[in-house]
């Protein structure tokens, strides 16, 4: 995939819109766009012009004028790639992109892979492995928690964290290296109190990146949101009420839904996907019993549980319902929020009545709700958005969001816990010595400063073309 020696094209741009951008980048990219644009200034070769200038003109094909452009030069290493590289600025029609990437290709250029642009820039130091992949993430953004998250990545605020870790580790481990070249005479250069006192924290904070690896992956791909219950007791309702649009069939005829029904929205700048599931009841109907199923398996999946109840139903039945799902959930971080719906039929003192016999913990929620008439969905929006993660998010934030960086941080761990039991049970230093590069070589691994060329592979094979 690396191919630095060849000059790479491709859009830059969607297909949408009046304007595309085409981007040259490499050591004949300027060379090679001269070949094909004709600035309307005579006296203006490209060849000679210094990096951050646009040049206005035409691109040609033999006498053939193709498209009026604007031609933006970036001279290495002053360029998102770290080369030399040309932006073509023309209109989005589809026969002027493919005519000037097919008079490209005829000049020398080859057309790039999918994120072959930022492998360039990663490869010239432009920026290193986990600023690469936040590229990717800043693009796939949809939401403003996600973009923050994407954007503190990219700037480097998760490199300096691991930069850090890093270099307290190396300067230790080069102690522990010279200590054992001098292993006969029996000498110390390494304080082991003031190792142990970094190991723990470094590894404490290894730890608390790995423990935001659950934010960063609700951020990026949604918080899952189950709504349960009995059957007819409003779910559907409810979630054609909060996206505010006929997602689910709503009907008075009990097991209606009998598979699970999802669906987003954004509330607060944080994506939220609910998921509809089939009414939890005994039942002989062996289609409604797989509906069943599928909702304890929504339920695990879940960061949040909505129990629907109706203003009906007796404090048994609800507190019942309750410890069920408390049962199911464990004790684990799933929050649960309790729904007492169907409100607006409610008689005079129910809800008073109803709400003092309900069990609920201080870590639980409970609402009254009407999900038909929308009476109290303001109310369970901020809710979620409160109890959620958007209070731990801001634009300082260092959390992550990707498998890899989370897998790296969690081998760093274990061996700096290693080296902990090592320094306790007074093991040899070779072995203490191991278990730090070890770590010194998973953050690494994180950063890009070890890699190979299977991690690359891996990371760039999944970015766009153009980027």
């Amino acid at each position: 995939m690396i191919r630095s020696e060849e000059t790479i094209c491709a859009p830059a741009t969607g297909i949408s819109g009046a304007i595309s951008v085409i981007r040259v980048s490499g050591l004949e990219s300027l060379g090679i766009v001269s070949k094909i644009f004709f600035p309307s200034d005579k006296a203006v070769n490209i060849l000679n012009n210094k990096g951050f200038t646009i040049v206005y003109g035409d691109i040609r094909s033999g006498d053939e004028v193709i498209d009026e452009v604007l031609v933006s030069i970036f001279r290495s290493p002053h360029s998102y790639t770290g080369e030399d590289s040309v932006e073509i600025s023309c209109h989005a029609s589809t026969y002027i992109i493919k005519t000037i990437l097919e008079l490209l290709i005829s000049s020398g250029a080859i057309l790039a892979l999918p994120g072959e642009f930022t492998l360039r820039a990663f490869m010239n130091g432009r920026l290193d492995l986990s600023q690469a992949e936040a590229v990717a993430d800043v693009i796939a953004s949809s939401t403003g928690s996600a973009h923050r998250i994407a954007m503190n990545q990219m700037r480097g605020g998760f490199s300096a964290e691991i930069a850090k870790l890093r270099s307290e580790l190396l300067n230790f481990a080069s102690l522990i290296e010279l200590e054992l070249d001098f292993g006969e005479e029996d000498v110390e250069f390494a304080d082991r109190k003031d190792l142990k006192d970094i190991v723990v924290r470094v590894k404490n904070l290894a730890d608390s990146l790995s423990e935001s690896f659950r934010i960063g992956n609700a951020v990026k791909n949604g918080i899952p949101v189950a709504i349960v219950g009995k059957p007819n007791s409003g779910k559907s309702t409810l979630l054609n009420s909060l996206l505010m649009e006929d997602k689910a069939i709503v009907s008075d005829i009990p097991g209606t839904t009998r598979d699970t029904i999802e669906d987003t929205i954004v509330i607060e700048g944080l994506e939220f996907r609910f998921i509809d599931t089939a009414g939890l009841r005994e039942t002989t109907d062996v289609i409604e019993s797989m509906g069943i199923k599928k909702t304890l398996e929504k339920i695990d999946q879940a960061s949040v549980i909505l129990l629907i109840d109706e203003i009906s139903d007796s404090a048994g039945q609800i507190n019942k319902r309750i410890n069920a799902i408390r049962e199911k959930i464990g004790e684990t971080e799933k929050r649960l929020i309790v729904l007492i719906n169907k409100t607006d039929e409610a008689l005079p003192g129910q809800e008073d009545e109803l709400r003092g016999k309900i069990d609920i913990s201080s870590s639980e929620t409970m609402l009254f709700i009407s999900a038909r008439e929308k009476l109290g969905l303001e109310i369970l929006r901020k809710e979620l958005s409160d109890r959620a993660i958007k209070n731990k998010i801001n634009s300082d934030s260092v959390i992550v969001t990707n498998i890899r960086h989370y897998e790296a941080l969690a081998k760093v761990s274990s061996s700096l816990g290693r080296v902990l039991e090592g320094l306790d049970e007074g093991i040899p230093d070779d072995l203490i010595a191991t278990d730090i590069r070890q770590a010194i070589h998973y953050l690494g691994e994180i950063t890009g400063i070890i890699t190979t060329d299977e991690i690359l592979g891996n990371i760039f094979k999944n970015f766009c073309i153009g980027k």
